[in-house]
């Protein structure tokens, strides 16, 4: 899906706004998660920005698997589920990282994080440079917006 597609669905429902303000209601993003989750990569995760506003933007995400732990050193994100389970892991050191772009490091787990379970309607800041990574169950789903904020 490309982002002007992404934009097209989520707009669909809107009533006019003043100039600047957006706004998505909850079954734009459960459209727009279900078509997410026909689209996975070999990791069984895809996402599709909705939303790029200079210092932050936004994306809605949605994974069938564990993904990798990540540091992003320059940018802080804010989780907030729309829909499934998850286990977020967060703090800690990354195992095995390696840069995989610039300011951005990726590696296989955690050792010594925190973990808290995510659920539907949770809204979660990860400052810039924490490690996390998102472990899903066997079987299950998880659809979420992430905001990035640029902090440097």
């Amino acid at each position: 899906m490309r982002y002007t597609t992404a934009i097209a669905i989520l707009a669909a429902g809107l009533a006019a706004a003043p100039a600047g303000v957006q706004s998505w209601r909850a079954a734009d993003f459960q459209a727009l998660g279900k078509q997410l989750a026909g689209k996975l990569n070999a990791q069984k995760f895809a996402n599709e920005k909705i939303g790029d506003y200079g210092n932050h933007s936004l994306l809605v995400t949605h994974r069938q698997a564990s993904g990798e732990a990540e540091v992003h050193e320059t940018q802080a994100d804010i989780f907030i589920v729309q829909e499934g389970a998850a286990t977020l892991v967060s703090g800690g050191k990354v195992v095995g990282g390696r840069t995989t772009a610039p300011h951005e490091i990726r590696g296989a787990s955690i050792s010594g994080g925190e973990r808290r379970p995510l659920a539907p309607g949770d809204i979660v800041h990860i400052p810039a440079g924490l490690p996390h990574q998102v472990l899903l169950g066997p079987g299950r789903q998880f659809t979420y917006t992430i905001v990035k904020v640029d902090t440097k």
